[in-house]
């Protein structure tokens, strides 16, 4: 028999009920996914960077200079001299504020190694006096010319610059220092450099930071050559 109008337009009525709750389901699930996805990738933009294993190294005082020596003198503080304020540390642990040139304090050696001496190293980089008063003859910006001496002020900018200029002079340590850096040579830098700072872990006064010294200097060397982007940053000494 056929279908009647009146029963079709029934059976089509009743369906539609059916179809717009699924069509509901749907708009409503595609939402939920929608917003989870736009949810993480917010939380994603907004993250935080793990704190690296080793903590923040301080940044240098001086301004400017090529990024991997830069991040080489923050690494060989992060074993000479690691702490908040190194550039007025003395060798036993104790602290100067009289920056005015080498404090010249030779503290007694306390270690097995050298045992009975003592030893005048201070600053950011551990300077022994005789040290620091043959390199800052050859790189010191301002030296102060007085009746019977010449004094070098100590203060943190010129302890950078002192020590940013020897480690680029290649007739100090027979390679390219900033040419090893460059090609990766991390390891065969700090061996050239261990006789001049112990610690560096091919010399005799090992420590701590010693064993990571090589992850350290990536860690600093990625810090410094973003903040090189830094127009205000291309100064070069």
């Amino acid at each position: 028999m056929p279908e009647t109008k009146e029963n079709k337009s029934r059976r089509l009525s009743s369906l539609f009920p059916s179809a717009l709750s699924k069509l509901g389901a749907a708009i409503i699930v595609t939402g939920v996914i929608i917003f989870a996805a736009v949810e993480l990738r917010q939380r994603g933009n907004h993250s935080h960077p793990q704190p690296s294993p080793f903590g923040d190294f301080p940044t240098l005082a001086m301004s400017g200079g090529d990024p991997y020596i830069r991040a080489l003198m923050r690494t060989i503080s992060a074993s000479e001299s690691n702490g908040n304020d190194p550039y007025v540390l003395l060798y036993s642990g104790d602290h100067t504020h009289d920056l005015g040139q080498h404090p010249d304090i030779c503290i007694p050696i306390q270690t097995e190694v050298n045992q009975g001496d003592c030893s005048t190293a201070a600053g950011r980089y551990q300077f022994l006096t005789s040290t620091w008063q043959e390199k800052a003859f050859l790189y010191h910006p301002n030296p102060n010319y007085q009746a019977k001496q010449v004094i070098y002020s100590f203060s943190p900018e010129y302890q950078d610059q002192v020590t940013y200029q020897w480690l680029k002079d290649e007739r100090m340590w027979s390679i390219d220092v900033l040419d090893r850096l460059r090609q990766g040579d991390t390891d065969e830098v700090l061996k050239h450099l261990s006789g001049t700072w112990t610690s560096l872990g091919f010399g005799i006064e090992n420590n701590s930071m010693t064993p990571y010294l090589a992850e350290i200097y990536e860690q600093i060397l990625a810090e410094e050559l973003q903040q090189a982007q830094s127009p205000a940053d291309h100064l070069h000494y």
